[in-house]
């Protein structure tokens, strides 16, 4: 529930009606609540205003998600794939795009021009395994590329996941995150 609300949002409403109390209390000669009123409004209303412009908004699911995909997404879903989708689900701030140090790590991502653009989500099941979708707008990273990199995105997201892509139009790349049964022991 938090992870949806913009803490941007959140400072600019109380802030801004904290300073409104303020200069209301100001032009009615009430010391204390113009004091309080613009003492903590303000500072509030420009932290809102700092985090506003520095604030990268949740991806969005393209499709909604079943109950039985959460039932697996329980059952079978590594920790980075949970984080994954944690992460790219919450506002974020500081940040210049969802998973944008992941990219650079893994090659995708030589000028931040042309870094895929994280624009949907999808979770759904892949053979009777949970499999997480990225859906990146990619006009600038060729679809080789992607497949050059297809192994080392594997490793890089940990055991126990296998990376599938593909390219259902030119400049869109889906990247599925799925689970690896393991072994049991």
């Amino acid at each position: 529930m938090l992870r949806k609300i913009s803490l941007a949002s959140l400072g600019l409403t109380v802030g801004g009606i904290l300073t409104i109390i303020g200069f209301i209390a100001y032009a009615t000669g009430n010391a204390t609540l113009n004091l309080a009123g613009l003492f903590y409004g303000v500072p509030i209303l420009l932290g809102g205003l700092a985090l506003k412009s520095a604030e990268l908004k949740p991806v969005p699911y393209s499709q909604p998600v079943s109950p039985e995909i959460v039932t697996l997404r329980e059952q079978q879903a590594t920790p980075t794939q949970n984080q994954i989708r944690k992460d790219i689900t919450r506002y974020r701030y500081g940040q210049e795009a969802h998973l944008d140090e992941s990219l650079e790590r893994l090659g995708l991502s030589p000028l931040d021009e042309e870094r895929p653009v994280l624009e949907t989500l999808q979770e759904t099941s892949i053979d009777g395994a949970y499999a997480l979708i990225l859906e990146f707008n990619s006009p600038f990273i060729s679809w080789d590329m992607w497949q050059e990199k297809q192994e080392k995105i594997e490793k890089f997201f940990g055991p126990g996941i296998r990376a599938q892509i593909t390219q259902p139009d030119e400049k869109r790349i889906d990247l599925a995150l799925i689970t690896v049964p393991q072994p049991q022991s």
